[in-house]
């Protein structure tokens, strides 16, 4: 089994920043992709950003340029750094690892989300 854990949610005035950490730990053989995503109240699930084992990036379009995602492959981590955080941003944020484990196929694992609020 994998264990995926955020930190770093909170509340925060617009403007301000945030960065969530997520750790994947247990019998992972290899990882594929990593990503965060977030589900604001009344709203479906949406991708914010992924990154490859490459470190190759994509993000919501309407989020590039604010929210930066980066990984630390030796240690199984993917931070998300949140600048300029506006009222919409507010959302729980799940992180999500698509990693190999022994003696299983390939399978996404999430965490259990951390809670963003953005509010003046």
């Amino acid at each position: 089994q994998v264990q995926v854990t955020e930190s770093g949610g909170g509340s925060v005035q617009p403007g301000g920043s945030l960065r969530l950490s997520c750790s994947a730990s247990g019998s992972i053989v290899s990882v594929y992709t990593m990503a965060w995503f977030r589900r604001s109240q009344g709203k479906q699930r949406e991708l914010v950003a992924s990154i490859t084992n490459r470190g190759t990036t994509t993000y919501l379009p309407a989020l590039q340029g604010r929210f930066t995602i980066s990984r630390d492959g030796t240690n199984n981590m993917i931070y998300l750094q949140m600048n300029d955080l506006k009222p919409e941003d507010t959302a729980v944020y799940y992180c999500n690892f698509k990693v190999e484990t022994v003696g299983m196929p390939v399978y996404d694992f999430w965490g259990q989300g951390t809670r963003v609020t953005v509010s003046g």
